[in-house]
């Protein structure tokens, strides 16, 4: 399969599973709230996740493929699936041990992920039961996430990047039975495990279509298997540094009351489209080409694919946050403002999704920064700046929380995306060549100037819209507001000339 087309294939699935994962929050925002029960489930579901951040899609992943692809290649394919037959069992054997020991030490746990709710029984006792039905989701996505491994290894993508889809629609249909249990949380809660087999499932059929087959036998920890964990090491602080930071909000948040949580949750789902979306295009497409001209010591070439990199970031997150961070209170209304979901509710979250947003362009920028560290060899660096990344979210989350309350935690997230920032381009500036070139100045500029064009028409336009007393929170309304501004967008950067027809074409053309 050609890289462009499996870049295709994964962007749009991608694209097809955020779809439906802002349906469920719709639906979740209408059945579920922003209460006690809320909170319980978000903790629930943060919990598996965490272990599966670390360990199944981020350090495994990252030291799984590489090995099984190199065994393809040089031993055959007969070597490699058995090598990932016998990771299979050792992993379902050691996760389903810590699973059970982690579902009975729940109690215990829940001291330490969230302890506010040690004051609020309901919230409290709530968040230990569905953490108990959620946790065994890690054995299953951590085995899809194998599977997942060797299919792309296969170059067959389309499996494992649908599987999100199973997931946002097993909580959609959980959402659709709430009636049928104690609560809508109780109902989310065996969604998510029900996700966890339908995705497990569905990348078993997967696997055995593409010719793997997995033979239930004893684990054996020999040398391959060895080879995978101290691979895995670095990888598992890394990620364990990101997860960290989530979790630390989480916990911060405990302490501000009912509903904290679930402000923090909706609003950084928001977030997270762009940052998300945009990392991914930045990563398929610019990133590689930076790592591979570091690599071929071409200097000239890692230079203007890291400016142009940064310069994609710029020009697509900036205006991204701007928009989130001016209609935060219009967007939020109108995705989520209905059932549970009540007026109060909408205020919180548009104040926390403000201050999430200005730190959104640092974070999209980072991405590029630790690729080029990475292309240097360089692992520890990405490390060491998400530490103290993360040792100062936590103290300015603290101080902020005090003066404007939850929205604290997520003001205390940006300004510690723009220290890494800083932090990454004082180690870039020591590195001969990768410095801001002439053209990536102008274009910073030119995108500001953009940028505040299009908030000004849109801005102007909402101003009328509510003049004529007109309801902004309205799906056609929110429609309007983003193709106008897409389209002011757009032709401000085509007057200013940071993008050209040509350019135009060319991604018409591409997208064909």
């Amino acid at each position: 399969m050609k890289l462009a087309k499996a870049m295709a294939t994964v962007a749009g699935l991608t694209g097809l599973s955020r779809i439906a994962g802002f349906i469920r929050d719709i639906m979740t925002a209408a059945i579920l709230g922003a209460g006690p029960i809320a909170d319980a489930f978000i903790v629930a579901l943060k919990l598996p996740n965490l272990f599966r951040r670390i360990t199944a899609e981020g350090a495994f992943s990252v030291s799984f493929v590489p090995v099984y692809s190199e065994m393809l290649e040089k031993d055959g394919r007969g070597r490699a699936d058995a090598f990932a037959g016998n990771m299979f069992m050792v992993m379902l054997g050691l996760l389903s041990g810590f699973v059970l020991l982690a579902m009975w030490a729940t109690p215990w746990l829940m001291y330490g992920i969230a302890p506010g709710f040690s004051d609020d029984p309901l919230r409290y006792y709530t968040a230990v039961e569905l953490t108990r039905i959620t946790f065994p989701y890690l054995v299953f996505m951590s085995l899809t996430a194998l599977l997942g491994g060797v299919l792309n290894a296969l170059n067959r993508f389309a499996p494992f990047a649908f599987a999100p889809v199973l997931f946002n629609v097993a909580l959609i249909a959980a959402l659709l039975m709430s009636d049928m249990f104690e609560t809508a949380g109780h109902a989310m809660a065996w969604g998510v495990l029900a996700a966890g087999v339908l995705q497990l499932i569905w990348l078993l059929a997967s696997a055995w279509r593409a010719g793997f087959r997995v033979k239930i036998a004893l684990p054996r920890f020999d040398a391959d298997v060895k080879k995978i964990f101290k691979l895995m090491g670095p990888g598992v602080v890394g990620a364990g540094v990101v997860q960290l930071n989530l979790f630390a909000d989480m916990i911060i948040g405990s302490f501000m009351g009912t509903g904290a949580i679930s402000y923090l949750y909706y609003a950084d789902r928001l977030n997270q489209l762009p940052l998300g979306m945009i990392g991914i295009a930045v990563g398929t497409a610019l990133l590689p080409m930076l790592s591979k001209a570091v690599a071929g010591a071409r200097k000239q070439e890692a230079s203007d694919l890291f400016n142009r990199a940064m310069e994609y970031c710029f020009l697509l997150g900036l205006p991204a946050s701007f928009a989130l961070a001016v209609f935060a209170t219009p967007i939020i209304g109108t995705l989520f403002e209905r059932g549970a979901f009540e007026a109060l509710a909408t205020h919180e979250t548009s104040s926390v999704l403000m201050a999430y947003t200005l730190g959104l362009s640092a974070h999209i920028a980072i991405k590029v920064f630790s690729t080029v560290h990475w292309a240097h060899g360089d692992t520890k660096t990405p490390v060491k700046i998400a530490i103290a990344g993360t040792l100062f979210n936590i103290a300015l989350s603290l101080v902020l929380i005090q003066f404007i309350g939850v929205a604290g935690i997520a003001l205390a997230t940006s300004v510690a995306g723009w220290l890494q920032f800083t932090l990454h381009w004082r180690v870039m500036k020591a590195r001969e060549g990768f410095g801001f070139d002439d053209r990536f100045k102008g274009a910073f500029v030119k995108i500001l100037t953009a940028s505040g064009i299009m908030i000004g028409v849109t801005y102007g336009m909402v101003w009328g819209l509510e003049q004529a007393t007109i309801e902004m929170h309205k799906i056609p309304h929110l429609i309007l507001i983003v193709l106008t501004g897409s389209v002011i967008y757009g032709l401000s950067a085509l007057g200013l000339g940071l993008i050209t027809l040509d350019d135009v074409k060319s991604l018409i053309k591409g997208c064909k």
